[in-house]
Parts: C-alpha cells; sequence; structure tokens
C-alpha cells in the first residue's frame, strides 16, 4: 500500500466500541480502548455518547462498570434505520465453527455477543 494514502476505517470508533462492549459486556474503557485502538478518552466519550442515545445504560457493580446493550433498537441514520443493534452485532460478530456453541443473542443481564469473563 501506498503510504501517502491515508487508511480509512471501515467502521465508526462508536461501532467498534460497542462491538467491544457486546463481546464483553465486563471489560474497561481501558480495554475497550485497547482494542479499538482509541484513546481512553475517546472511549469515554464514545461511551457517553452510545448511552445518551439509548443503545447502551452502565451500571456498577462493586469497583466494576456492567454495560447492557438494547439490541432491540434501531440504527440512527435513515439508511441503517431499518436494522436493529441486534442485527448489527449479529453481522459483525465470527459465526461458531462446526461443533462450536453458539452465543445466544440476548438482553439479559450479563449475557452479550461472545465470551464473557466475569470481573
Amino acid at each position: 500500500m501506498n503510504p501517502t494514502v491515508r487508511a480509512r476505517a471501515f467502521l465508526t470508533a462508536h461501532a467498534r466500541v460497542l462491538l467491544a462492549i457486546a463481546r464483553d459486556p465486563g471489560c474497561r474503557v481501558r480495554d475497550i480502548a485497547l482494542a479499538c485502538h482509541i484513546t481512553e478518552r475517546a472511549t469515554s466519550n464514545v461511551v457517553r455518547d452510545l448511552e445518551t442515545a439509548g443503545y447502551l445504560t452502565r451500571r456498577r457493580v462493586g469497583r466494576n462498570t456492567r454495560y447492557t446493550i438494547d439490541v432491540d433498537r434501531a440504527l440512527h441514520h435513515p439508511s441503517e434505520a431499518h436494522l436493529s443493534v441486534g442485527r448489527l452485532l449479529t453481522l459483525a460478530t465470527p459465526v461458531p465453527q462446526a461443533g462450536e456453541r453458539a452465543t445466544p443473542v440476548t438482553r439479559a443481564e450479563g449475557r452479550g455477543f461472545g465470551p464473557t469473563a466475569p470481573r
């Protein structure tokens, strides 16, 4: 690739943060930032934006934060308004291989899209 050509991200920071939270609803802002290749400050701003828009909620559990994604919420942009957040997450998460157990798409507390590690 030509080094003078600027790389473009296919997904926005908001979408990447939402995917990181879907994979691990108990993750820390620092872990989300590392996974998304953005700063912790930018991550905090994106999480706040997503919470303000109603895409997720935060709940303190001891010293940790637990996120819950509203999978039924429609995407904001008119060209994607027919899609729900859950549909986007389903499209953007890995498909299990033969013999692997699929992780259900659910709104239940403590469950998300992909493996979750208790914190």
